[in-house]
């Protein structure tokens, strides 16, 4: 999704590709995630059709498809409006990216390369001076940058699939999670570099796996300690 479309009050179509409907989709997407449109908030078609410059049609098709993917839900006598986040779901995927995550950047590390070491390190840095005016939703973008280059090299494609399924799990449960920890967050940078390191020097494969597993289950373990279920459920 583009900058252009998750902007409020945006137009749909200008020199956009895709149909109205995806646009549509896209946008709306794009404003649950970023938390324009917040949990419990109400989707009046009429008013975010205005909004995007196109009719009521593609909006509600839009929806549609966001309600199958359990970001809307429909309320008697309310319509629709944004889901919340669930706490065990968002346990789970957790959980489980850290474990094929791990493996993929373990498997990934002797095919990365100096530019991508570099790469790697100017994402990270990016990162670094995002914490003087923290942004959560830009430092997860570009946390998910980062990470990108470790596994992307990752020769087992079916590995390198659930970890891009664990991903697209995380955004479509709208979480950043350094929006409820922002300490983590320097903690978090930290690690990186250190990962990059192990990966630098040659570390065998059990350690680099174990760092990026301890690395991705810290942040988690951080949530949890912040958030019970009850206020995680709320937000």
């Amino acid at each position: 999704m583009t900058e252009t479309v998750a902007r409020a009050g945006t137009a749909v179509g200008n020199g956009a590709t895709g149909s109205k409907s995806e646009q549509a989709y896209q946008a709306v997407k794009a404003r649950i995630v970023d938390g324009t449109y917040s949990p419990g908030y109400r989707l009046v078609l009429a008013k975010i059709a205005e909004d995007l410059g196109v009719s009521v049609v593609p909006v509600r098709e839009a929806i549609r498809r966001l309600e199958a993917e359990g970001l809307v839900k429909f309320e008697r006598n309310v319509g629709a409006t944004v889901s919340g986040i669930d706490p065990t779901e968002y346990l789970y995927t957790m959980q489980t990216l850290s474990i094929v995550e791990g493996a993929a950047t373990a498997l990934s590390a002797p095919l990365i390369g100096a530019a991508d070491i570099a790469r790697a390190r100017a994402v990270n840095e990016e990162m670094r001076e995002c914490l003087q005016h923290f942004d959560p939703v830009r430092f997860t973008r570009l946390n998910q940058d980062f990470h990108s280059v470790l596994f992307e090299h990752c020769p087992n494609p079916h590995i390198l699939d659930l970890v891009h399924r664990g991903w697209n799990r995380l955004a479509s449960l709208r979480s950043s999670t350094f929006r409820f920890v922002p300490g983590r967050a320097h903690d978090s940078v930290a690690e990186h570099e250190a990962l990059l390191k192990l990966i630098e020097t040659g570390a065998d494969a059990d350690a680099i796996e174990k760092a990026a597993r301890l690395h991705r289950s810290a942040t988690l373990d951080a949530y949890l300690a912040q958030t019970n279920a009850g206020s995680l459920s709320a937000q």
